[in-house]
């Protein structure tokens, strides 16, 4: 088949001299191969099938599904959105079916996908950590867990899992217990040093980590003088936390050995390519999905022009290029 008949150019092939190469895009994340390092956020796109008709999912890097828990959770009463400048509050509160529904219901969805499905999974206890990745071991389709360590502890009195080193590499020891799936930890801004969690999952067996989680925020109704959310406080993501996320990722870049995956108000190209220059081998969009549910795609794009233009054959000799 002919160029003029569709057929697209494989990374570092060209079919005339005056045909520019098409960089090398793709990036591996804890032994998984992406064609290319733009993902969705956890919560921000549902499980792939609600944006399957505004475009083909499959054209992502990898798809990270909304998070699952052991048991159903009802999440936080309305509302649970709100807009802030230049971002959101968020208080869903973690609603979801449960492992057990999200393996019958999404499942057979999600392994017709041609790309990496990473589950984000989530636990209030050890516990409920390693049954949940248990369940999910051996699924069809699944590539990856992405565990998020920003979730209450119920035993400590409602303190985060990755707000303290050793609870965080607990977390991930117990999961890696229970699977044989190649683990992304998900880690809290809420800490003094994060690379201090870092080093203590990749320690514990994470393959990747994941930054940053939204950041607590309030928003006040000056006429009801209540809470604008329905209840006291929410998480702040959006471009207003970008340069904080920017900042933890380049620290997490120089404490681990590990993949480091950014995210945090990227909403652009541009904003992808900053993450990658301090080091993130991979970034996730959030946000923008709600405001541009095309977002990721145009990110993808967008990299692949700037590398282009500039004359890099593959994503890998651009990332960690930064110089402080």
């Amino acid at each position: 088949m002919s160029a003029k008949k569709g057929r697209f150019l494989r990374p570092g092939k060209s079919f005339g001299m005056n045909k520019p190469l098409l960089p090398d895009l793709s990036v591996t994340i804890a032994g998984i191969t992406l064609k290319n390092p733009v993902m969705t956020a956890s919560g921000t796109f549902g499980y792939g099938q609600e944006y399957q008709d505004l475009f083909d999912v499959n054209r992502l890097g990898a798809l990270i599904t909304k998070g699952v828990s052991l048991k159903p959770m009802a999440g936080n009463p309305p509302p649970r959105i709100c807009e802030t400048p230049s971002g959101m509050l968020n208080a869903i509160g973690l609603q979801n079916a449960g492992v057990q529904a999200f393996i019958r219901d999404k499942g057979p969805f999600l392994s017709t996908l041609r790309i990496p499905v990473i589950v984000n999974i989530l636990g209030h206890s050890l516990r409920e950590y390693g049954e949940v990745a248990r369940h999910l071991d051996g699924q069809p389709g699944i590539a990856a867990l992405e565990v998020n360590i920003s979730c209450p502890n119920v035993a400590q009195g409602g303190l985060a899992f990755g707000a303290q080193p050793r609870m965080a590499a607990k977390v991930i020891h117990q999961v890696r217990k229970a699977t044989h799936l190649p683990l992304i930890a998900k880690l809290t801004p809420q800490v003094t040093d994060i690379g201090v969690i870092a080093k203590a999952v990749e320690e514990a067996g994470a393959g990747a980590v994941s930054l940053i989680n939204t950041i607590p925020g309030m928003a006040v109704d000056l006429n009801t003088k209540r809470s604008k959310l329905g209840r006291l406080s929410g998480g702040l993501s959006g471009p207003a936390i970008r340069p904080v996320a920017l900042r933890l990722v380049y620290q997490a870049v120089q404490a681990v050995a590990i993949p480091v995956i950014g995210l945090g108000g990227i909403r652009s190209a541009e904003d992808a390519l900053e993450f990658l220059i301090v080091g993130a081998t991979a970034v996730q969009i959030g946000t923008a999905n709600f405001v541009r549910p095309t977002a990721a795609i145009e990110i993808i794009e967008g990299i692949r022009t700037y590398l282009i233009k500039n004359k890099i054959s593959r994503l890998n000799d651009l990332i960690g290029t930064f110089s402080p």
